[in-house]
């Protein structure tokens, strides 16, 4: 076992695991702030990548470009809306919303590569659902307008889009880390530069721009070269329990820092969310299994 990669994975998921803190601190729209990260990032990442002379070896294809666009194109709205459930409802509710992505990658997997979902699958993803629902709480469903503007709809929003984004990446594997990250964020530059109201910058304070700098060059550029840097080194398994730090130390910040004091259904809402996801990655539902007999 990797112990160098496993203290770096751990390092940037419990750093990215306040993100949501530090969003909440910078004084910014959703839309200017993963802007402003996109370009943070691009910098951070695009330096370190010309240093270690990466740039130098990149074997480039060109359908693998357009994938990492489009697969850029996801994570930027990802960011978008997981970012505006952060400015209308509690952290730790978006959070457990935003980790149903693989579950929907699940869904995803069953509608567009025709894979099975068994028995257990389903119950899973009804079980995360009906989490779902406690935690966010029937009286938000009384009506359309209080369902819109209680942060549920862009929470689940940047679920899909986080599972579309895992989805695409998978058939990505030619681009280093560093290019395809590269690529991604200013992909995200170019979307959002025209929707930026950059009136939105005036009359931020001194702490406003340390927070907003944080989720730029520690949150993005610094988190995303630990993980790449870490994950290549470390079985499937391990990453699958180390990227649960995140919502964990969210959750905690959350409570700590900011107050929220759960419900028992909201408790028991997220329990029910985070051990379906476990119970999900560590017991995959199992595929047909070709058998070829000895010859």
């Amino acid at each position: 076992m990797n112990i160098s990669s496993m203290i770096k994975l751990t390092v940037s998921m419990a750093i990215f695991g306040s993100i949501g803190f530090f969003t909440t601190q910078t004084g910014l729209p959703a839309v200017e702030l993963v802007f402003i990260r996109c370009i943070c990032a691009t910098v951070f990442l695009g330096t370190l990548w010309l240093l270690t002379g990466g740039h130098k070896t990149e074997k480039w294809d060109k359908r693998e470009v357009i994938k990492t666009c489009i697969c850029g194109i996801f994570i930027v709205l990802n960011w978008v809306f997981l970012f505006k459930a952060f400015e209308v409802m509690s952290i730790s509710i978006a959070i457990s919303i935003y980790n149903l992505a693989p579950i929907f990658v699940l869904m995803l997997g069953a509608v567009f590569l025709a894979e099975k979902m068994g028995v257990r699958s389903i119950l899973a993803t009804v079980v995360c659902f009906f989490g779902s629902i406690l935690i966010i709480g029937i009286d938000s469903f009384t009506s359309v307008s209080q369902f819109m503007n209680s942060g549920v709809l862009w929470a689940f929003l940047s679920a899909v889009c986080y599972a579309l984004t895992m989805f695409t990446s998978k058939t990505i594997k030619g681009l280093s880390s560093y290019a395809l990250t590269f690529i991604q964020t200013t992909v995200g530059i170019i979307m959002l530069l025209p929707l930026c109201d950059f009136t939105a910058f005036t009359g931020l304070t001194q702490v406003n721009w340390l927070y907003i700098l944080g989720t730029g060059f520690i949150h993005t550029g610094f988190v995303y070269y630990l993980f790449f840097d870490s994950i290549r080194d470390l079985p499937t398994v391990i990453v699958s329990v180390l990227v649960f730090v995140d919502p964990v130390v969210a959750i905690l910040l959350d409570a700590i820092l900011l107050q929220f004091r759960p419900s028992l259904l909201q408790i028991f809402g997220i329990l029910l969310i985070f051990a379906s996801i476990l119970y999900t990655v560590f017991y995959p539902e199992q595929q047909i299994k070709k058998v070829i007999p000895d010859t």
